[in-house]
């Protein structure tokens, strides 16, 4: 049996909440609307996103980072999984340090052939390229599955205001995030631009973030 905020969220919604707002936004599968396919969607997020100049880049980065900084769920957690930024992804530079400052424990993706799993990681030192030119933890350190993080903060190329997501379409964090035993916080990071009012195309077995987070905006949608 459906709980009534599962029923809710199935049978009208999710609800969004800015500070002193909240708001429904109507379930994307009920509505009959034509909706762009994911390939223009991502084409379309990713020209954007490369057109950045390094210095909004950075300033995006900063602000971004200093509003997931702010967040109690991130003062709170004890291991956080953060990502290597690839193609002008917002950056978590600012992040590793103070985790590395607090005394927490990082985790970062670390791609093996078909799926990701992460790796601790103690020091900028033990990052090194990997696939796809990202850094990744080097052969040294623990591997740990989706449940040892109480925090995990995820890239992508589009998201929507109900919490879905669109990464590069190979399915590394959609299979890692299947995981049963997950109880992370999930937050989405991006560029403003990247939070769409609209929604982007789902299937009904995807993950939604808890909270989506921006320079100028922090999105929380309950579940």
């Amino acid at each position: 049996m459906l709980s009534l905020s599962g029923s809710f969220s199935l049978l009208v919604g999710h609800v969004c909440r800015f500070p002193g707002k909240m708001f429904i936004v109507p379930n994307p599968y009920l509505l009959k609307r034509e909706v762009m396919p994911k390939r223009t969607l991502r084409q379309q997020m990713l020209t954007q996103r490369k057109a950045l100049s390094d210095g909004q880049w950075q300033a995006n980065s900063l602000l971004a980072q200093q509003q997931l900084l702010g967040l109690e769920e991130f003062q709170r957690s004890e291991c956080i999984a953060l990502y290597s930024p690839l193609m002008n992804e917002i950056d978590t530079a600012l992040l590793r340090e103070q985790v590395f400052a607090d005394g927490k424990r990082v985790l970062y993706p670390l791609v093996c052939g078909e799926k990701m799993v992460f790796r601790q990681v103690e020091g900028d030192h033990q990052l090194a390229p990997g696939s796809f030119g990202i850094l990744e933890p080097c052969t040294v350190g623990m591997d740990h599955t989706a449940e040892a993080a109480d925090l995990i903060v995820i890239p992508g190329v589009a998201f929507d205001l109900t919490g879905h997501r669109i990464g590069f379409g190979k399915g590394y964090y959609d299979r890692f995030l299947q995981n049963p035993a997950l109880k992370a916080c999930l937050a989405g990071f991006c560029h403003d631009f990247q939070l769409r009012a609209d929604f982007i195309p789902a299937d009904l077995h995807d993950v939604r973030m808890d909270i989506i987070v921006t320079e100028s905006r922090i999105i929380r949608c309950l579940k």
